[in-house]
């Protein structure tokens, strides 16, 4: 029996699908979302800056402690918190955080204002704002998987990642300005605006009539129960989706080990090299503010073009481009080029973000969104504590140098094995294995 001739029609079908899946419309819902989070984050910018320059003021050692009381309670709720979420609701908890943030920031501008900036008002306000971290942050990293469907949740992490490094820049000009014109209570003033915009977006998005929900838009108080066994049973069950899942398990590894040996050479390795070379602070501003240009670039490629259909090896492509980046800073014989290298540290990091976490949340099944994202928070924070020492003594021992070189084979060795990694090398993005299955 003779066949028809093939058309090439069915052909490009699946390419065809898959392009349009990647570049899904985004939910209203998650956009508006997305905006009130981002005007949060621009107001907790402004109070960090606005309390890093008060600590600063004490000196160097209060400064530090400040630093580390954020992040203590941090690092030891953050399971917590991610279990609480998964079982109030992830809704629910935003919604309580944004109104205690804008009573504890309301609350600090009045104290500020009349009794100044002691050691001891610092060093509570970084506590308390250290356990609402720890509750929000797991919280709203799974809204993006709440709010929209797989196909589009690249896209949404793309525009979350373009707007937080956007929000990063203006907060800290912005905090500057005030603090200068109107003295730490200005800042404090402007920080409360934040949560308060985040409350009424949420308290409005509570209130939408139930008809209205989608399958990318879902109800925001409704979600999958999760098994329950107690609280202990309940983080040791997330630990436990972790380590049984193989792409959250092996994203979670390279996670860790990239934070460890990327995360640093920026905001620490940079500045020590610039001053180890005799670079001005306005050379080395810019080339730590070109990191920032690079993830973004990236990030609106992905907005704009959707995910790429085999994200585990773009993310490990993007860890090889970065320590090729952190190898030409650490060779860098001038500012001009430091700036270059950080573009390319900035586009290897930003590729590798915006690959690996979408993949990791969008494998993580629905009644445990937010207890994984703790467990990656944590996994991203707790190498940074002993890195940012062990690097820092590095380069005060030998020199900034060296520190870069290790950071550069670690960063490219780590890209390797994200790629020999079968779980993260096979892994396909939800809207490629849609348009596979695409008839």
């Amino acid at each position: 029996m003779a066949t028809p001739p093939a058309s090439p029609a069915p052909t490009r079908a699946p390419e065809a699908a898959q392009t349009e899946a990647r570049r899904a419309a985004l939910p209203g819902g998650f956009r508006l979302w997305l905006a009130g989070w981002l005007a949060s984050l621009f107001g907790s910018g402004v109070l960090y800056f606005a309390l890093g320059w008060a600590a600063a003021g004490h000196g160097g050692a209060v400064a530090g402690a400040m630093l580390a009381l954020i992040n203590l309670p941090r690092a030891a709720l953050m399971l917590l918190g991610g279990v609480v979420a998964d079982r109030i609701g992830a809704w629910r908890i935003l919604t309580l955080c944004a109104a205690l943030s804008l009573v504890v920031v309301a609350a600090l501008a009045a104290a500020v204002s009349f009794v100044g900036t002691p050691v001891a008002l610092l060093f509570g306000a970084a506590l308390v704002i250290g356990v609402l971290d720890a509750f929000d942050l797991p919280a709203s990293g799974s809204m993006p998987r709440r709010l929209v469907g797989p196909e589009s949740l690249p896209r949404a992490m793309a525009l979350r990642q373009t707007g937080v490094q956007m929000v990063l820049f203006a907060s800290g000009a912005a905090g500057g300005a005030l603090l200068d014109v109107f003295g730490t209570p200005g800042p404090l003033a402007v920080a409360a605006v934040g949560p308060a915009v985040l409350l009424a977006v949420l308290l409005w998005l509570r209130r939408r009539p139930e008809g209205r929900g989608t399958p990318q838009e879902p109800a925001p108080h409704t979600s999958p129960p999760a098994e329950r066994s107690g609280l202990w049973g309940d983080i040791t069950a997330g630990l436990r989706v972790c380590r049984r899942t193989p792409i959250l398990l092996s994203g979670l590894g390279v996670t860790a080990v990239a934070a460890g040996f990327l995360l640093p050479v920026i905001s620490l390795l940079a500045p020590v090299l610039a001053r180890q070379e005799g670079w001005g602070p306005r050379e080395t501003g810019v080339l730590v503010g070109a990191q920032a240009v690079g993830i973004v670039s990236v990030a609106l490629v992905v907005l704009v073009r959707g995910g790429a259909a085999r994200p585990g090896v773009a993310a490990g492509l993007g860890l090889v481009v970065a320590g090729a980046g952190i190898g030409v800073l650490a060779a860098a014989p001038n500012p001009l080029v430091g700036i270059l290298a950080s573009l390319l540290i900035g586009a290897g990091n930003g590729a590798f973000g915006a690959n690996i976490a979408p993949l990791m949340l969008g494998t993580t099944p629905e009644g445990y969104l937010a207890r994984v994202q703790s467990v990656v928070t944590v996994v991203q924070s707790l190498p940074l504590v002993g890195m940012n020492l062990a690097l820092g003594l590095l380069a005060q021992w030998t020199s900034a140098r060296i520190a870069l070189w290790g950071c550069s084979l670690a960063a490219l060795l780590t890209g390797l094995l994200t790629l020999a990694l079968p779980a993260l090398r096979e892994a396909r993005s939800a809207g490629a294995a849609k348009a596979g299955r695409a008839p």
